[in-house]
């Protein structure tokens, strides 16, 4: 059975230059989170293997135009005022239903991705 595979997670570096062939990844001020999409199926998870996807159900919208068999390592992160606002993440791991859809409409999250370190 096909597994998501672990998430990436940021380390600090001693000097920021980047060797030649590499990149780099903005550290968000957010949840970083694992996305699949596969046969209509979304699952979110944490880095922990937490199901978030009954907490952010305005990330499905986003989900459906992914080709199937899709897996994304990113973060979860929410805008407020032209800024990201990680207080706005905390408390949707309690909220399902229309708790969770209410706080989608308040203050959507999205799911970002970057670059990966690679030679």
């Amino acid at each position: 059975m096909w597994k998501l595979p672990d998430p990436m997670l940021a380390a600090s570096v001693s000097d920021p230059a980047l060797p030649d062939g590499w990149a780099a990844e903005v550290k968000w001020d957010g949840w970083r989170a694992l996305l699949s999409w596969d046969s209509g199926r979304l699952v979110l998870l944490s880095r922990r293997g937490t199901d978030l996807a009954p907490s952010f159900p305005e990330l499905r919208s986003g989900a459906v135009q992914l080709p199937d068999a899709t897996a994304l390592d990113g973060e979860l992160v929410v805008w407020e005022s032209g800024r990201l606002a990680f207080e706005r993440l905390q408390g949707r791991l309690q909220r399902r239903g229309a708790g969770a859809a209410l706080l989608a409409e308040q203050w959507p999250a999205h799911f970002v991705t970057g670059a990966h370190a690679g030679s």
